[in-house]
Formats: C-alpha cells, structure tokens, sequence
C-alpha cells in the first residue's frame, strides 16, 4: 500500500481548462457533496493546484488499489512521515478511516453526517453556463436548452451527448434507481407521490414497494430529483422535478417544452437558495418576497392576464406585490390593480436574480 500512496504522493495534478464556478473551497476541513459530473474533482485540484506540491496527498478513492484495510492501516502513518497537512479523498468511502489533520477534504455525492464544512456543489446555472460557453449572444438559451448543466457537456460532440449522460447514471445509479429516475423524466412538474411511481413502475419490471422507496430516498437524498412542497400543505403531494433538464432528453423519447422550461426556472431558484413552493395555479410563490413567479414561455398578453385573474384570490389573502411571468423572449409590464404584473425573458430574469 505504501507504495501505491508514493503513486499518488508523485502525482502531477492536471486541470486543464478549468473555468471558475461560483463556489470555491474554503482553508479548512470540508465535505463536498454532488452528484456525479458535478464538477467536484476539478474543483478539488484547481485548489491543490494553488499549494505547494510537497504538502498534499490526493486520493480517488474509486481506485480499486486502495484495498480499504490495508490503507486504514498505512494512511495515517505515511501522512505524518511526509508532513502531508492536507489530504484529499476523492469519492469518498465511509470505511476509510478519519483522523486528525490540518485539512481534510472529502468528496461525495449525498452530505456526509461528519463534523466538518458541507459545501453543496450544484450543477451549472444559467450564469456559470455563460463562462463555459465564451460567449454571450442569441444562440446561448437554445444551447443551454441543448447542453444542460454538467460542465463535460461543452466538450462531448453533440451526436454523442445523450449516450454520455446514459452512460455516466448507469455507472453511478444502480438498476432500480436508474429505472426510476427514467420514469422521473416522464413526469417532471407534475404532483407525483411515491405510490404513483411504483404504479408505473409494476408495470415494467418487478419491484417491491419499501425497495423502491428506499430507492427513491437515496435518489432524492443525493439531490437526483427534487421534490417541491404545495404551500401550507407540508403533507399534500409534491411537484417532481429533475437535478438537470439534459437529462429528459436523455432518458426519453418524451417531448414536452413547457415542462423542461418550468423545471429549469426552479433549478435556477434552487441554486439561488430562494425559498418557494406550488400552489393551485401557481408554479411558485415566494413568500420572503411576496412574489408569484409563472413559468410561460410563449403566450400573448390577453391569455396571460386571465391567468392572473384567477389568481386574484391568492393574491390578495397573502398579500402578494409582484407577479413575474418567465418567458423565452417576450418582455411587458400589464396593468393590473392589485399587483405588478412584469412579463420578462428568461435570461433577463435569470441573469438578474441576486
């Protein structure tokens, strides 16, 4: 095993092209927490990169050398001997055995119960996608709509992306996760229950119920799917939505444009920690901000305002300001006499949020 962790100790990193994202590690022991091809190792060595070689050890902890009670055993010891004060261990596995040091960095795909910094590690938003395309012009949404969020799309060819997205949650999914998450695509925004799942699931393949919601608990837990709660109603069913919109097109044959658009508004709300929730009518209400937010890529003004209108009643009992409509181009404001009405393209809005 010594030998093994000298392999490693002389490793030169490389990092090439790395784009700054918006999270940064900080000098201190830390758990990094994403799903996979989130982007966590190269942000891991673009920090290694800036420290001095000699102090370091980096470890994949995929790496099937690493015979677990061989470098419980040796770790430690080789750490002190070559006055390593910051170790990493990259996919990490929860019988590696922890000790004391100046820095330790772990990576993972769920947060880990362990006394150190979580730092959650999300897929590209709107804004980091910009950096990774270089450019900034009208062809940018519809790219975005393409590519997704996973930083490795930019350098795989268009004819082979949904084959590369296959790919990697079939190597990081085990079977019955992967079939959920594929009936997960088919029913992204919608109110989907647990029970609704395993129904369509019992028609495809043989699943026990408590197995498939053990299953969709680890799939929900590692931030795969995201579930959104009705507004003062915590019980009541929940909206579905997916950790990146690649990955309906991956995964299905199904087309639904309105779907994927009202998806990746909430994906951009998540990553900006802006609490919100559904309700009847309602894509998302933000109560910090008593603000409405509607999720409509194409529709005319008039079609729009009927749509606020029955609204009116929510919006007068919980006293909301601002109603914003999302768009793919179209930017109004409407008159309205009891809340601001503004109809704004979704770059403009996605751009803006603070």
């Amino acid at each position: 095993m010594k030998s093994l962790l000298d392999e490693y100790y002389r490793y030169d990193l490389h990092n090439a092209g790395f784009i700054e994202r918006k999270v940064s590690l900080p000098e201190e022991s830390l758990s990094l927490c994403g799903i996979t091809q989130s982007g966590k190792t190269s942000l891991i060595k673009q920090y290694l990169l800036s420290k001095k070689k000699s102090i370091y050890l980096y470890l994949d902890c995929r790496d099937i050398r690493l015979e677990i009670h061989e470098l419980n055993t040796a770790l430690e010891p080789f750490c002190r001997e070559q006055k390593i004060s910051i170790l990493v261990l990259d996919n990490y596995r929860e019988d590696i055995s922890l000790f004391e040091i100046d820095q330790l960095i772990l990576s993972s795909e769920r947060p880990l119960d362990l006394p150190y910094t979580v730092i959650p590690l999300n897929l590209l938003d709107y804004e980091e996608f910009l950096a990774f395309e270089q450019k900034y012009d009208s062809t940018a949404l519809s790219h975005f709509f393409q590519l997704g969020g996973f930083p490795a799309m930019h350098r795989i060819p268009s004819e082979e992306r949904s084959l590369y997205l296959q790919k990697i949650f079939t190597r990081a999914l085990d079977e019955a996760e992967l079939a959920i998450l594929i009936q997960a695509t088919k029913m992204t925004t919608q109110k989907v229950s647990a029970h609704n799942l395993y129904e369509r699931l019992k028609l495809e393949r043989k699943i026990s119920k408590d197995k498939l919601y053990v299953h969709l608990q680890s799939l929900f837990d590692r931030r795969y799917l995201y579930g959104l709660e009705k507004f003062n109603h915590p019980g009541a069913v929940k909206k579905l939505y997916l950790c990146d919109i690649a990955i309906k097109h991956a995964l299905t044959l199904q087309k639904h444009f309105g779907r994927v658009f009202e998806n990746l508004i909430y994906l951009e709300l998540l990553k900006h920690n802006i609490e919100c929730y559904y309700d009847e009518g309602i894509d998302f209400y933000l109560p910090e901000r008593a603000q409405i937010i509607l999720a409509v890529p194409f529709e005319n003004e008039h079609s729009l305002f009927k749509k606020v209108e029955a609204l009116e009643a929510f919006i007068i009992t919980h006293e909301v300001h601002e109603v914003i409509i999302v768009t793919m181009n179209l930017e109004s404001t409407l008159s309205h006499p009891i809340a601001r009405i503004e109809m704004i393209p979704f770059t403009q809005w996605a751009l803006g949020e603070e």
